[in-house]
């Protein structure tokens, strides 16, 4: 009986997710037949019980004391790294949601099934960064997916949407099979699937050059391939800008942010822990893929005049900073990027309230930005919001003291400790390139005048407390700094 609670009690948020799931199921069924209480009322309805859901979820982890543990026959991990990283992740969701309330509701999308679908998609997050299996990882991470592929492809009405869909299911897809044939080698050759028993197995190995050391090498680097490829690491990111540009904004935003920093996760316990000794060899690998990330990210947003395709271009460019903070292959380098991957969360955030917050009459209805130029003159018509932006701006080009400033600091400082002078100059480049575009934006809201006026639609109260906790934390995280540093040393204590 006692294995039974120790079994149940780490995974009791999952449950009252999925328990809570099959409720506003049952309940928006029944609801959509009656012609009073059917579309847009029931999804408005949904949607703050979906809210009100994940609130509830993150308390119930915040008040769950931390139990270092397997459980489930070892496929699952608990401990407080994972603690930590699910409350991140429900404080994501939770705002997230709130950004979603307006967008959905101006852009039409009346199916309940959409907060279902995104609750289905968080339970399966929750049990992707608990993973310590190949087996439970391949089948959480496929769970993900398929809700995923349905997600950006959830506005019927858009062709651009179902395009969206497809190429990420053809492409996910596809990074699914390099994952699932690379754990089939390392268990073909080892007959082991837990990621604790490959770290000791892989403990003091000699680097070989027998078929037994190739063949373990070839399958290690399909699973290294597959996580790089859905975290869009270049040169494994050509679905991104696509997938991005044609799914909701919505939607979009939740790719830029929760499934990223789930599969960083899993990537850092994969190399880190696990495959610590083959450090030599995946070093050099993740140097090129910082490389190419930091490269193509910052020239690919000189070309883009959509603002998804901005945003999808600069995350790249973000990921190639987190690739970074695993060269030293130790707690500091998992300490710079957690707190890179913090500050990100809370840029991208900050970013996607003001793209789905920016809204233009045309009478007799409004509709949402969509070009990079949308903003001219935005500083004279809507000074406060224009103002804000340039914050958002300046935190992802890194001038200080904003806190994109001290994430970057800390990166390149791990990069210098390992003695990677290479890439710490390409990464320096690259901010300064950055910076030229980002200034390119804030030229264009202040310094470039229209022929004709516009008037911005009023921003609703959700998307602008988004706004403005991103912008509060972006100016004042430095004020603290010391307290969160600490924070994420405690939080890979148990890593």
């Amino acid at each position: 009986m006692t294995s039974i609670f120790y079994n149940i009690y780490p995974a009791v948020t999952e449950i009252y997710i999925i328990f809570s799931v099959c409720l506003l199921l049952l309940y928006g069924v029944l609801s959509s037949n009656f012609f009073s209480l059917g579309y847009p009322i029931l999804s408005q309805n949904l949607g703050w019980l979906a809210l009100q859901v994940s609130i509830l979820s993150l308390i119930l982890t915040y008040s769950q004391f931390p139990i270092s543990m397997l459980y489930w026959n070892s496929l699952l991990i608990s401990d407080t790294f994972v603690w930590n990283l699910k409350l991140i992740i429900l404080f994501s969701v939770n705002l997230w949601l709130l950004l979603s309330l307006p967008y959905t509701k101006f852009e039409k999308l009346n199916s309940f099934e959409y907060w279902i679908l995104s609750l289905l998609a968080v339970c399966a997050m929750l049990f992707v960064i608990q993973s310590f299996d190949i087996l439970s990882i391949y089948l959480t991470i496929e769970l993900q997916s398929l809700i995923f592929y349905i997600l950006a492809s959830f506005k019927r009405n858009s062709e651009f949407s179902t395009e969206a869909g497809l190429k990420y299911f053809v492409l996910g897809a596809f990074s699914s099979a390099l994952l699932l044939f690379g754990s089939s080698i390392l268990y073909g050759l080892t007959g082991l699937t837990n990621l604790n028993d490959f770290s000791k197995f892989f403990s003091g190995i000699l680097i070989d050059e027998n078929f037994y050391f190739i063949g373990i090498l070839i399958g290690f680097a399909f699973v290294t391939v597959s996580f790089l490829f859905k975290i869009s690491a270049a040169p494994f990111h050509m679905w991104a800008p696509d997938v991005y540009e044609g799914a909701p904004t919505s939607v979009t935003a939740f790719f830029s942010i929760l499934p990223k920093v789930v599969i960083l996760t899993l990537l850092f316990r994969f190399l880190v822990f696990s495959f610590y000794d083959f450090m030599p060899l995946w070093r050099n690998f993740i140097i090129i893929c910082a490389t190419f990330s930091l490269l193509i990210g910052s020239l690919g947003a000189f070309m883009q005049t959509k603002w998804k395709r901005f945003m999808a271009y600069s995350s790249i460019t973000h990921i190639g900073f987190i690739l970074i903070a695993l060269l030293m292959g130790d707690s500091e380098g998992l300490i710079s990027g957690i707190f890179y991957t913090f500050v990100y969360i809370l840029t991208m955030l900050g970013s996607f309230s003001f793209i789905i917050g920016l809204r233009f009459y045309r009478y007799p209805t409004h509709y949402q930005t969509r070009y990079l130029w949308d903003i001219k003159a935005l500083g004279k018509n809507n000074s406060l919001l224009a103002n804000s932006m340039v914050i958002i701006l300046f935190s992802m080009a890194g001038i200080p003291p904003l806190a994109g400033f001290f994430a970057k600091f800390f990166v390149l400082l791990i990069a210098l400790q390992s003695h990677s002078i290479g890439i710490s100059l390409i990464a320096i480049v690259a901010s300064c390139i950055s910076c030229f575009y980002y200034i390119r934006l804030i030229k264009t809201m202040y310094f470039i005048d229209l022929v004709d006026s516009i008037v911005t639609y009023p921003m609703s109260k959700e998307t602008s407390f988004i706004l403005g906790i991103s912008i509060l934390t972006l100016i004042s995280i430095f004020i603290d700094l010391e307290f969160i540093t600490n924070f994420i040393t405690l939080m890979t204590l148990t890593f």
